[in-house]
């Protein structure tokens, strides 16, 4: 298994009493989707994490708009919802990543390996049949131990000592025009890190209809080929959410990164700190 899962696989795995399969589903522009989608029918057996209240900690001066919870926060936050150290854990949405990709990405941190995004999300899982309920499963409290993995994650002074270098790809997973300072929906300031390169984070999905599913690995290789070619990779965002899907798929094609985790939002909070347009 890579780091995802086919409706088909989960569906054949329901019963697994080691599965716990996390609805995470959310809306940047609409707080309340993720809790009423899940209310209107979600995944047998599914569990719900909050992007915005669950995997992101209160914003401050510096952090950027969705900063990452404490470590002891995380811990308790998936031990409430069921997560052991040897469950095998599958996150989903309906599609297009992003919160899952979140969600992989913080557990793979904190060192639990076992984790996987639904491929398709809820939509390929209701096209084969796969069972859709409104029943809140009961819970039991699982036992999580965490041993962070630092090398995935880095801050604003490790991304500013690296400007400019040869050897080190700094990429922007936002839109080009947001990459490039022409239209800016969200933070007070418009452009992107110096030296960054744009691969937009929703190039690695392909669009069939309304259906979202990740492209293949002959496709995500020819997309990120170039990147092979450097010593480091760093990968962000506007705030830390849609960085970890391009993490999901350079981890499909073995290219070895880290994530800023507070991203552009983070970035700009420093006055003192240069933006390219």
């Amino acid at each position: 298994m890579t780091n995802l899962v086919s409706a088909s696989w989960l569906k054949e795995n329901l019963n697994n009493e080691k599965l716990v399969i996390v609805d995470c589903r959310f809306n940047l522009m609409d707080k309340q989707y993720g809790k009423k989608s899940y209310e209107e029918g979600h995944i047998k057996g599914a569990v719900r994490v909050d992007i915005e209240t669950e995997l992101s900690s209160e914003v401050k001066e510096h952090g950027g708009r969705h900063p990452l919870p404490s470590i002891e926060e995380l811990k308790n936050t998936f031990e409430n919802i069921g997560i052991n150290s040897d469950s095998i854990v599958v996150a989903y949405d309906e599609g297009d990543l992003a919160g899952p990709c979140r969600f992989w990405w913080i557990l793979k941190y904190l060192g639990h390996d076992k984790v996987y995004v639904l491929n398709g999300g809820i939509n390929d899982f209701k096209e084969i049949g796969g069972e859709i309920t409104q029943e809140i499963k009961s819970i039991k409290k699982g036992n999580f131990k965490v041993e962070v993995n630092e090398d995935m994650r880095v801050n604003m002074e490790y991304v500013k000592e690296r400007l400019y270098k040869d050897n080190i790809a700094i990429i922007d997973s936002r839109e080009n025009q947001r990459y490039k300072g022409e239209f800016e929906p969200v933070d007070k300031k418009a452009g992107h890190i110096p030296s960054a390169l744009n691969y937009f984070w929703m190039d690695i999905l392909n669009k069939n209809e309304d259906k979202l599913n990740m492209k293949s690995q002959e496709e995500l290789e020819k997309h990120f080929k170039n990147l092979k070619n450097y010593d480091e990779v760093i990968v962000y965002c506007g705030s830390g959410i849609t960085a970890c899907p391009n993490s999901l798929a350079l981890s499909e094609v073995g290219v070895k990164h880290k994530v800023y985790s507070g991203s552009f939002s983070d970035w700009i909070s420093y006055e003192e700190n240069e933006i390219e347009k």
